[in-house]
């Protein structure tokens, strides 16, 4: 039986791969297949509603089932506490980022941002166009910050609203909304998982989003033809309800080009390497003085007074930026998009993200996570197997470790040996890595990109999952190069 003196940690990028070397691998898969037997039956019992707490338990069960296999193999009760502590610090950027876009959308719509972006929108995007441009738009921003999640948190939210307002499923939009974002993120040079990818496997960042083009640009091109197939499928029957809908966001709200100076702002802050949470607290403030200034009334209604002044200014802006804050319309397609929940809205993922991070740390602390990756790796011997092996790997890791940046280390890891020695070059595995890691995160709705990008969105994975069409594609495609031996670099000796 090993104690944690046999535990052996290699740090990466602040990632450790704990390794247990007598952990059998149905020890190490038991946890995993108890939490999905649960989860399982738990969306039976509570459908929808699974999320908004039962879920949550459910994954802090499955981290006591694997607590019990560690304990079983004599790892402490300390050394897991300390390595779910780890994790949880390693979400602390983004917890705090889902509290600025909380508060970023509270401020965007008491200043008439997003209802500004919503007017324009309906004006220039009709049904048969409109998926097609939602994956292009956000493909372009995504490229220019290096960040799927600020896309979601900026155009992403507006895109909804438009969408919701055209009558067009939002599932099909978030999905239009995140092909493109991933697509961003992805090839952006400025985006923190393009970078880690090279670093893990061993090459540099350019000849890495060179390379990952090979299997990235046919797939977002065949995820734009679905798009523009579902766009001719949409009706253009609302064109005279979108007339009602553009006077009524005119009534509620003073809609000026002017309010476009803050998502522009936020969007070059970005763009010029400011952290994202610098960044989206300049929305946030500008957002609030650009409704005192283009929506005074707004800010009075809200704190129920008829002239402002300070103390009701300060009061209504901190109320829409903290709690559940509703701009009043008589027209009822309206009332969900001038609707904003602020910093109290992002709670229940954030409470998502804490129990995801208890599951993974208590995986990773029993040596669980790199018992697995290691079983993958004997399981195929075959260049396509070994590629196989690696799209699993993440992919299981995205699920049971619940974050994005462990299904790239991990993986990247212990993989790396194994593609050298099978004669491949390392961008054949940090292609694989972001085609498989990267992109499936935003899948699964406990993994802190799925819980994230369905909280800012207000969009369930369950009703996005179908048309997040480039994210389920990108594995397929790298198999696909992989079976047919298409551009598989062979390393140079």
């Amino acid at each position: 039986m090993p104690s944690d003196k046999n535990l052996t940690e290699i740090s990466i990028e602040n990632q450790k791969i704990i390794n247990n070397k007598e952990l059998t691998i149905w020890e190490a898969l038991f946890p995993v297949f108890a939490l999905v037997a649960m989860l399982a039956y738990n969306v039976y019992v509570f459908g929808d509603d699974a999320l908004s707490g039962s879920n949550q338990f459910i994954l802090l069960l499955g981290g006591a089932v694997a607590a019990f296999v560690g304990f079983r193999n004599k790892v402490s009760y300390h050394r897991m506490i300390e390595e779910v502590a780890e994790n949880i610090k390693s979400t602390a950027g983004a917890i705090l980022i889902l509290l600025m876009v909380g508060a970023l959308a509270g401020t965007w719509l008491i200043s008439g941002i997003i209802p500004a972006m919503i007017y324009y929108g309906l004006q220039v995007l009709n049904p048969t166009i409109f998926l097609a441009a939602c994956l292009i738009i956000c493909a372009v921003i995504s490229v220019a910050t290096g960040s799927s999640w600020t896309t979601s948190a900026t155009v992403g939210i507006a895109l909804i609203g438009i969408g919701e307002a055209l009558g067009i499923s939002i599932g099909m939009t978030a999905g239009a909304v995140l092909s493109g974002a991933y697509f961003g993120d992805k090839m952006s040079p400025m985006s923190d998982t393009t970078n880690l990818a090279p670093a893990m496997a061993g090459t540099d960042l350019f000849t890495h989003i060179k390379y990952m083009a090979f299997t990235t640009v046919p797939t977002i091109v065949v995820t734009l033809i679905i798009f523009v197939i579902l766009g001719f499928s949409q009706s253009a029957s609302g064109e005279a309800d979108v007339n009602a809908l553009l006077l009524d966001i005119e009534k509620s709200f003073h809609i000026s080009p002017w309010l476009f100076i803050v998502p522009v702002v936020v969007i070059l802050l970005i763009a010029k390497k400011t952290p994202p949470l610098i960044a989206l607290l300049a929305g946030t403030i500008f957002g609030a003085i650009f409704a005192l200034i283009f929506q005074p009334d707004i800010v009075a209604n809200i704190t129920g007074v008829q002239e402002l002044d300070f103390k009701s200014a300060y009061k209504g802006v901190l109320q829409a930026i903290t709690v559940e804050t509703s701009v009043p319309t008589e027209n009822t397609a309206l009332a969900d998009l001038f609707t904003a929940g602020g910093m109290s809205k992002m709670l229940g993922t954030i409470w998502l993200i804490l129990c995801a991070m208890v599951f993974g740390g208590i995986m990773d602390a029993i040596g669980a996570l790199a018992r697995i990756s290691a079983f993958m790796l004997r399981l195929f011997d075959s260049v396509f197997g070994l590629f196989a092996s690696t799209v699993f790997t993440c992919i299981g890791l995205n699920f049971t470790a619940s974050d994005q940046y462990l299904a790239i280390v991990v993986p990247g890891k212990m993989y790396a040996k194994a593609y050298a020695d099978k004669g491949l070059a390392p961008e054949n595995l940090s292609r694989t890595l972001e085609d498989s890691g990267t992109v499936t995160s935003v899948l699964i709705p406990w993994n802190t990109c799925g819980a994230y990008h369905s909280g800012v969105l207000g969009v369930s994975v369950a009703e996005y999952f179908v048309y997040a069409i480039f994210n389920y594609l990108s594995p397929f495609t790298t198999l696909l190069f992989a079976a047919f031996k298409i551009k598989i670099k062979q390393l140079v000796k």
